[in-house]
Order: C-alpha cells, then sequence, then structure tokens
C-alpha cells in the first residue's frame, strides 16, 4: 500500500518534541517526506538520525538540544523556529518516558518528574504558539497521549495519568482556541515496538498476549502512527477538532 501525500504540508512550519528517536523520528522523516520544514528537539545529539535524514528531503531538519522538562528552554526553541523557518502551523507533543514504576516504591519527586515530562510540556508548548497561529489565521496541535490509561494497565500509574490528562487538555484547550481556527486532537497510539519497548519489556508472552487482543493481528511500528498523525496536520481534517484518535490495531474501542 502506497503512503498518502498532503499537499498543503509542503513547506509548512512543524515542530516535534521528542522528534530524533523512536516514534519521533518517524514523525519527523513523515513530515519531511510531505516537503514540510520541521525543527524537533530532544536532550541527546541525533547525529545518526540526522545522518540518514541528510539529502533526502526537500528540506533538512533543524535539531535543537533540549530538555523538555525545562519550560524556558522549551520557548526558547519554539521562539528559534518560528524565526528561522516561518511561523509553527504544526504543533506536535510527542515527547514522553513510559519508565515502568509501581505505586509503593514511587517518591514524589518521581511524580513530579513524570509530570515534567509527560504532561507539563504539552501545556506550554501549545501556550507559546497560539499567539503566531492567531496571526496565521489557524493551526494544528496535535498532543501524543496513549491507550494505557484506557486499557487500564498496571506498572505505570503515574504515567496512565499524565497520558489521561492529556486526553482532558486537548478537549479543553479545542474549546479555548476553537474560535481562532486552531484544531487540537489527540492521538493515542497502542504499543508500538520501538527499540527500546523491545530491549526495557516485550517479552515472547507479553508481545503474544498483546497480539491476542488486538482485531489486527499485526504489531505497531513507528510508521503506522505517522498517516493519522499527518492527517490530523492537514487541512484535510479541517473540521475535526477536540478528539482522541486510536491508532491500536483494534484494542481498545471510543465511541
Amino acid at each position: 500500500m502506497k503512503n498518502a501525500t498532503f499537499h498543503d504540508l509542503k513547506d509548512q512550519s512543524i515542530f516535534i518534541t521528542g522528534g530524533g528517536a523512536g516514534i519521533g523520528a518517524d514523525l519527523t522523516k513523515g513530515f519531511l517526506s510531505q516537503g514540510a520544514k520541521v525543527t524537533f528537539i530532544q536532550r541527546s545529539n541525533p547525529q545518526k538520525f540526522l545522518a540518514e535524514c541528510k539529502g533526502k528531503y526537500r528540506h533538512e531538519p533543524i535539531f535543537i538540544e533540549c530538555d523538555v522538562t525545562n519550560t524556558e528552554e522549551l520557548k526558547t526553541a519554539l521562539q528559534v523556529t518560528a524565526e528561522k523557518q516561518g511561523t509553527i502551523s504544526v504543533l506536535v507533543n510527542n515527547a514522553a518516558n513510559d519508565t515502568r514504576h509501581t505505586l509503593d516504591e514511587f517518591t514524589s519527586e518521581q511524580w513530579d518528574s513524570t509530570m515534567n515530562v509527560n504532561l507539563k510540556p504539552h501545556f506550554f508548548a501549545a501556550q507559546e504558539v497560539v499567539e503566531g497561529m492567531k496571526k496565521n489565521s489557524g493551526g494544528s496541535i496535535i498532543n501524543f497521549s496513549s491507550i494505557s490509561y484506557m486499557m487500564g494497565n498496571e506498572g505505570y500509574p503515574a504515567y496512565a495519568t499524565a497520558k489521561s490528562a492529556i486526553t482532558g487538555l486537548t478537549r479543553s484547550l479545542a474549546r479555548e482556541l476553537g474560535p481562532f481556527n486552531i484544531r487540537v486532537n489527540a492521538i493515542l497510539p497502542g504499543w508500538v515496538l520501538t527499540k527500546r519497548q523491545m530491549d526495557l519489556w516485550a517479552t515472547k508472552e507479553s508481545l503474544a498476549k498483546h497480539l491476542d487482543r488486538q482485531c489486527l493481528k499485526e504489531h505497531l511500528s513507528g510508521p503506522d502512527i505517522v498517516g493519522g498523525t499527518l492527517f490530523l496536520a492537514s487541512g484535510l481534517s479541517k473540521m475535526i477538532t477536540s478528539q482522541a484518535l486510536v491508532i491500536d490495531g483494534g484494542v481498545v474501542v471510543t465511541g
């Protein structure tokens, strides 16, 4: 099956958090393949990923080293992006940390750290881009949540709490920003088998158990999440806002 083309994303200014590894790297390549201008941030320098992208797309990706838990750094990165590649028209809040934990071992400091990476950046990145989007007569904010809280999984209660809150934040921002033609939607991926997942948590038993819960009998990979993201960024979804798009092969249901 051929990948879809979203012509209106050509030369658009895109900003992606955590865009150099895992799902984020596939998102970056997905937007680049549409001819978009993409800036992405993360803490570590993704030299290998940048080398993979070099010379393959209409625009070279721009990388800014940034810790998303540092709000001032995050806002500065967004400002630099707008200056270099134009007013941001699509914000993708992707960065996350799903480290496993239990209730009894978790400290107050760890709770704050979890919220600081999984929830806080979504709010303040949106806050920063809104004025530019207003002047641009609209834009799209795409917040990455997760089906983890819908499944009621054990093993990461603070993470699941943050991901649930992202859906609430999405709906509240969609209501507030709708009059300015700014759309806000959430994407809820299922278990995407990135290298991190395979290295840390995937076992033969857990993979088989999860696949049994899916309607579609194929494990998810990063590229499976790209199409839905591009659709929500594109004008093809111009009347879609305040929605939670599940991409999980049919594990959970909405509606």
